[in-house]
């Protein structure tokens, strides 16, 4: 059984971040530097920064497998549309649907908050990701390059679905 759950306070972030830790350095080592993989984890996925991320808004979910920890959800409530910031789930949890239903829980999330479209971001060499998203309705809306700091970049497309009433 799939449960996705409001992560909302340190205990649950820390979880986070050690599913971070696992998800990132087994999935990303084949698409960016460690040195990378280690920055963007500390930046982005470390207690603190969920922890700033919460604190302006952002929301965060732990998803379980039979009581499990296997992923983490994130998701931000822009003024035109719904971002999905983070979903992962760990590698020997994927055939097991679990995206799928954080992406069902997200469209729902969206309809409930009035939105109708929803946004996201995935690396440009995540070719599964990608072909995941693509199946599940999304059309690739940009090329983006970002610079996030100390010599690295994220090289994504801004990816985009559009929710029927």
């Amino acid at each position: 059984m799939i449960d996705i759950v409001q992560a909302n306070n340190q205990k649950d972030f820390f979880r986070i971040e050690q599913l971070a830790n696992i998800v990132w350095h087994e999935h990303y080592i084949t698409i960016i530097s460690l040195e990378q993989i280690d920055y963007m984890l500390k930046k982005y996925n470390s207690v603190k920064a969920i922890e700033e991320r919460a604190q302006v808004g952002v929301l965060f979910f732990l998803m379980t497998f039979n009581t499990i920890p296997v992923g983490y959800l994130s998701l931000e409530l822009k003024t035109d549309f719904l971002y999905i910031s983070k979903l992962y789930v760990l590698k020997e949890f994927r055939e097991k649907k679990i995206a799928k239903q954080a992406m069902f829980y997200s469209e729902s999330f969206a309809k409930e908050h009035a939105f109708s479209i929803i946004k996201l971001h995935v690396n440009k060499y995540n070719t599964n990701a990608i072909l995941v998203y693509e199946k599940m309705g999304f059309i690739k809306e940009a090329d983006v390059i970002t610079d996030i700091g100390n010599g690295f970049i994220m090289d994504d497309y801004l990816m985009m679905k559009f929710l029927k009433n």
